[in-house]
């Protein structure tokens, strides 16, 4: 039986894969696709305000609580997904985390990558993981690294969604239809109890994304798309046709 094909999220904070890459993830899992996320950190210190709110918290508590939501959150969008552990606010990675996303890249041999954008000033978390994402496929494709083993090839790398996208100069390119998938994204979207103000905001960009992917599929396309995510493909598509 032939290997299916996989992608691969990478992940600043537990929450970030399921808000902006939730569609994509169960559209892609639905057509047979393994799909992986690597979630850098939890996001215990600066994602997880409404817990650190009840009182009576710790960090290995919030962990713990932003843990079992992700991971409902992935069962329920059908991905895999790792937990590095890493902190955040700030998060720092190590040589020794980089290398352990390389052989994520070795194992896994995405079809594509998504991440978050380049840029973001209101939080240093997601350009950082985009770098360490990118940094990890370029150690991947070198044959001097850990030779013998199979090399990826040149996955594209799309970024998705920031919070703020005109501060992170971040411009759609791509739109996914996720029209089909939207019930369960929503679904996953709910198991994020700690930023429940998210809940109907992602919502929103969601529809304004379907309308804009509308308005730019041909004039004899039959799809009637709703709900859309929005991606900036970071690295160029290489084509025979420009149709």
């Amino acid at each position: 039986m032939a290997t299916p094909q996989s992608m691969l999220v990478v992940s600043a904070h537990s929450a970030d894969f399921v808000w902006r890459a939730g569609g994509a993830i169960a559209l892609h899992s639905k057509n047979g696709y393994r799909c992986k996320v690597v979630c850098l950190s939890f996001g215990e210190r600066g994602e997880s305000a409404k817990l650190w709110r009840k009182g009576d918290m710790t960090i290995e508590k919030v962990k713990s609580a932003r843990r079992e939501e992700a991971q409902r959150a992935a069962d329920i969008l059908g991905t895999e997904v790792e937990f590095f552990d890493l902190s955040d606010y700030p998060l720092r990675v190590s040589d020794e985390a980089l290398m352990k996303l390389v052989d994520v890249y070795r194992e896994l041999q995405p079809a594509f990558v998504l991440s978050h954008s380049l840029k973001d000033p209101y939080n240093f978390d997601h350009p950082l993981a985009m770098h360490v994402a990118q940094e990890a496929r370029i150690i991947a494709q070198a044959e001097g690294h850990l030779p013998g083993q199979t090399v990826v090839g040149a996955p594209p790398v799309y970024a998705f969604e920031p919070h703020q996208t005109e501060q992170c100069e971040w411009t759609p390119n791509t739109f996914l239809d996720i029209t089909e998938v939207w019930d369960v994204k929503r679904r996953a979207i709910e198991c994020m109890a700690g930023q429940e103000h998210l809940w109907e905001y992602y919502t929103r960009v969601a529809l304004q994304r379907g309308v804009q992917a509308k308005r730019n599929i041909g004039i004899t396309a039959k799809r009637n798309i709703e709900y859309a995510e929005g991606y900036q493909r970071i690295t160029p598509s290489v084509v025979g046709d420009l149709s």
